[in-house]
């Protein structure tokens, strides 16, 4: 993007419902734009409460740097023509932190605001903001301040398409003013921010001169529900980059201060960088030869790609050796020359490891050079290497794009694509509405009959149709809303189809409609949006004179936008990473920074077989909000030291970040583990159970479900720290739905949300799957819990016992009070006896008395606070007692594989389950119904008893002070147990015999 060029374009659609002021009923208004010293004006719209004027305007942009600072103020006022002044009818501002791109800019309309608290205000403007850096447009001439005064001029103006007036009248109030005093945000996060793509790094490079003590484990938590030690999280105090963890707080040393990549541990790699050759030797006997450079250290070697026929060739590679796992004193860089039956050497440089220089950033990169070939002895021979051979960290830019050789004895370039680290950026994800309105003069392959039509639509692999209809006309009328997914940038094309239903079963095309996604229009709101006639193509060719000679053409009646109010779900509701709406206008600023360091993993179960023993290829994964990040694989090894630093912004707290650890089956015998990534195990962080600032270092159990239990596979160790940016934002996120506006104007069903987020994983998973290297299909349902939404006998069992512990309370305050009515505790029934009357003999103490009870109870209770994040749970989770059968029917697939007998004893426990909450889920429907049978008159002997009790109690109330009814209800109830009845009191026997609805049952 060319900075000099840029430019921020205002398009003024037009107002609605504005004040009038003109004493007549009506205003004459205009709009004044004010952005980085330049000022425009729109014309006058005479006595119009609802103008639109569709005029652009151009600003410069002085400083690009500064655009998020800046803001965009629109004026309306009121032209006064007599007096020639003007009277304020309302304003917005705009943050420059909300200008998008002209490719993402929508019409929104803004409610309008107060210029003080006795401004009155009515209405919303309609604007349409965007940046562009199109050199062929000219910036508008803005107005100077001595023709302030003339309301009539106004600035050159760039015509834009012209906008119906009901477009501006159907408009959604959903965009509150960001840039009120008291919501201005704080500046932009630290450097860090900015770099979010990329990993922290350490300044510190010197190799240490002792080695570093292990993590020490300080403290063991087990959750809420008792499980098993083994289960339980692990918080250590270990030795990271900017000096130990102590209880979530970094103790820094002089060595360590000013350290940035600080929540790993430090690691020390050897880098070699092959660059090119020249003036190689001849091999063959063509006099040319086909070279390749390995580079050996010790057992460890890396093997670049061979290039044929090419003395002077090119590879530009970097290899990077762990230094800790090194027990050699010499590198060697040999080029060969690659044969059928054995290769030939060429030559050799050899260099000592103590001579090798340590690089720091910010140091400029080490610049590579010439090093002439030597053979066996040591002599020199023609040809001549360009190498760059240094030692750093994971700070040094070569780090994410090299091959890594931690535990690879051998392992060439081509498949050092499958072991980096990688960083992924799901694509921006849009719901596609589709309305099929109507269609017009059909005409279907027979003449004699009317069409049985309807209309089949597709995006890509997704399909839906409408319903068939059957109309004595050849205009039938669907008016069906169809829901898809597509993703940016659109590759896909919407594709309607209407189709004929001639026979059972066959189905004949008249006619096609192909609207390519990127010209759909977008909306950010509940607009209406203007439908179209698209005229239907012929899926045949036919003859051009017989087209010409028909007067009429087939047409479909369509409505189409996409949606950018929602929230794509592709996730999980229950554990979503990001909240936010498709259209970045409606993103608010971030609350604050996210940086997780995965350090290591430790006895980690064999997935596959090498050599005759068990070991992993692992990575790790996480995903939060639209940045995915995978970790290099650490080959060979059951206890990895991975040491990577990432970060990511936060904009809503109530968001979870997922780590995943995966094993890389693709560098193993694929007979045997297939081509799937198998799944180690995955750790849950929820953002708001994170204290601001801390660091934590606990080591999670890998706990995975098997077919025959569950499973530690492991433990992962990471530290996570979370950094508020912005207080006050993240303070104001409470009071804010959960979801986008538009979720609760215009909400889905559960069967769209559960088809919408199927097409959304599946859209996410392909994408991601083109990456290099790829994250695999398995990976990115996995980290995405596809699988939530289906039946499991274990969980339904979990979350029954979870709704009972909720209960647990309710059911402790009943027995507590069932004691006092029973005068087992004689002290303390009088006590509550004397605090009661206390109470009812001063009723306004009652209000303060509970809300200071919970004072209490709170700040007592902040002495037990979790010092941890929460973690799986294998008790909650009903997964060490669950039963074999249950466990394979919750592993089997949909539709079922088993056998009928296997499914018809299953389907019975089913029903049996089944039955026992639909008679829970009746009984409280019961009791809500006899509620409603008091003054229904279902039973008129019983209403007409209670209206009497009514009428009876509210006269004695009336008469008596409340007080005293409160006092003699209270002791009735705790009276002592020589006055009680085994039988039910008089009002619950009424109260049991009012009739249900269940007599009209079948």
């Amino acid at each position: 993007m060319i900075l000099s060029n840029l430019k921020l374009g205002v398009e003024v659609v037009g107002a609605h419902n504005l004040l009038p002021k003109d004493g007549q009923g009506s205003s004459s208004s205009f709009v004044e734009l004010y952005f980085d010293g330049q000022r425009f004006r729109t014309t006058i719209k005479e006595k119009d409460l609802s103008p639109v004027w569709n005029e652009t305007f151009y600003f410069n942009i002085s400083d690009p740097s500064n655009l998020h600072m800046l803001v965009l103020d629109a004026y309306i006022y009121n032209n006064i023509r007599a007096t020639q002044s003007r009277s304020f009818l309302g304003k917005i501002t705009i943050n420059g932190t909300s200008f998008v791109p002209y490719s993402d800019s929508v019409v929104l309309h803004y409610p309008l605001e107060k210029r003080s608290i006795f401004s009155r205000v009515r209405g919303e403007l309609g604007l349409k903001v965007y940046i562009i850096d199109d050199p062929s447009i000219k910036s508008s001439i803005p107005i100077s301040a001595a023709n302030d005064s003339q309301v009539h001029s106004h600035s050159a103006q760039t015509p834009a398409p012209k906008i119906p007036r009901s477009e501006v009248r159907h408009t959604f109030h959903h965009l509150p003013n960001p840039n009120h005093p008291q919501q201005q945000q704080q500046a932009p996060p630290p450097a860090a921010v900015h770099h979010q793509g990329t990993r922290y790094m350490t300044e510190d490079m010197k190799v240490p001169t002792e080695p570093q003590p292990p993590p020490q484990l300080v403290r063991m938590h087990s959750a809420t529900m008792a499980q098993p030690v083994d289960y339980a999280l692990k918080e250590t105090s270990p030795f990271l980059g900017g000096g130990r963890v102590v209880g979530g707080r970094v103790i820094r040393t002089d060595r360590m201060s000013g350290c940035t990549y600080d929540l790993v541990e430090k690691m020390h790699f050897l880098f070699v960088r092959v660059v090119k050759a020249r003036e190689l030797p001849a091999m063959d006997v063509t006099g040319s030869v086909d070279p390749y450079v390995e580079v050996r250290i010790g057992n460890y070697k890396g093997i670049t790609k061979h290039i044929e026929k090419n003395q002077n060739p090119s590879w530009n590679v970097v290899f990077a050796f762990s230094r800790e796992r090194m027990q050699a004193s010499v590198l060697e860089v040999v080029v060969k020359d690659k044969d059928l039956l054995k290769d030939d050497f060429v030559g050799l440089c050899r260099f000592d490891l103590n001579e090798v220089p340590m690089r720091v950033p910010p140091d400029s990169p080490l610049a590579p050079e010439w090093y002439r070939l030597a053979d066996k002895k040591g002599e020199k021979i023609k040809g001549e290497l360009m190498l760059a051979v240094w030692i750093g960290t994971q700070a040094d830019e070569a780090f994410p794009d090299a091959w890594h050789s931690d535990a690879a004895l051998s392992v060439d370039t081509a498949a050092s694509t499958l072991i980096r680290s990688k960083v992924y950026h799901a694509p921006r994800l849009w719901y596609v509405r589709v309305n099929v309105v109507e269609a017009q003069d059909l005409i279907p392959t027979e003449k004699t009959r009317f069409p049985d039509a309807y209309v089949k639509v597709q995006i890509g692999n997704q399909v839906l149709k409408t319903k068939p209809v059957q109309a004595r006309t050849f205009n039938p009328l669907w008016n069906e809303d169809l829901l898809f997914v597509a993703a940016e940038p659109f590759e896909d094309n919407l594709v309607l189809t209407v189709e004929d239903r001639v026979a059972p079963g066959k189905d004949e095309i008249i006619g096609r409609v192909i609207i390519p996604l990127s010209m759909v229009e977008k909306r950010a709101d509940d607009k209406m949006i203007h439908s179209r006639w698209f005229n239907l193509e012929k899926p045949v060719a036919i003859d051009i004179d017989q087209l010409k000679k028909e007067k009429f053409s087939s047409r479909l009646h369509l409505r189409v936008c996409l949606d950018g109010g929602y929230h794509v779900l592709d996730e999980s509701t229950h554990y979503s990473s990001d909240l936010r709406p498709t259209a970045k206008q409606l993103w608010r600023p971030p609350i604050g920074v996210l940086e997780l360091g995965v350090l290591n993993a430790v006895g980690l179960h064999p997935m596959k077989t090498r050599d005759g023993k068990g070991t992993s290829d692992t990575y790790c994964v996480a995903k939060y909000g639209h940045k995915w990040v995978r970790t290099r694989t650490i080959v060979d090894n059951l206890c990895p030291k991975y040491n990577e630093q990432y970060t990511w912004e936060v904009f809503d707290p109530a968001t979870v970040l997922t780590v995943g650890v995966f094993d890389n089956s693709h560098l193993g015998d694929k007979g045997s583990n297939g081509t799937k990534d198998l799944k180690v195990g995955k750790v849950r962080i929820r953002i708001s159970t994170l204290e601001t600032g801390r660091v934590y270092t606990h080591s999670y159990p890998l706990l995975v479900l098997h077919p025959t239990g569950v499973k530690k596979m492991g433990e992962l160790h990471l530290a996570i720290r979370f950094t508020c940016t912005s207080f006050a934002n993240m303070l104001y996120k409470y009071s804010c739905p959960l979801l986008p506006k538009m979720h609760y104007v215009r909400p889905f069903t559960v069967m769209q949300l559960d088809m919408l987020r199927h097409q959304a994983v599946n859209i996410v998973a392909m994408r991601l799957g083109r990456a290099e290297p790829p994250l695999r299909k398995e990976v990115v349902e996995y980290m995405s819990d596809v699988d939530s939404h289906l039946w499991s006998m274990r969980r339904s069992k979990a979350n029954f016992f979870r709704l009972m512990s909720i209960f647990t309370g309710l059911f402790a305050v009943g027995k507590w009070f069932g004691d006092i009515c029973m005068w087992k505790n004689s002290i303390t029934t009088v006590l509550v006896h004397v605090l009661f009357l206390m109470l009812v003999s001063f009723p306004e103490l009652i209000l303060p008395t509970v809300f200071l009870y919970m004072f209490l109870i709170g700040v007592w209770n902040y002495r037990y606070r979790p010092r941890y994040p929460p973690h799986m749970n294998t008790k909650l989770s009903q997964a060490e007692s669950v039963h074999p059968d249950e466990l394979d029917e919750e592993f089997d697939t949909f539709p079922t594989s088993r056998s009928p007998e296997l499914v018809r004893m299953r389907y019975d426990r089913l029903r049996s389950v089944a039955g026992r909450i639909q008679t829970v889920v009746g009984d409280v429907a019961t009791q809500g119904e006899r509620f409603q049978s008091l003054l229904s008159w279902r039973d008129p002997r019983a209403t007409a008893l209670f209206v009497t009790f009514c009428l009876i109690a509210a006269l004695v109330l009336y008469v008596t002070p409340f007080q005293v009814i409160a006092a003699l209800i209270g002791i009735y109830m705790m009276r002592h147990p020589r006055f009680r009845h085994r039988l039910p009191s008089v009002p619950i026997n009424f109260f049991r015999r009012l009739p249900a609805r269940t007599d009209s049952m079948l």
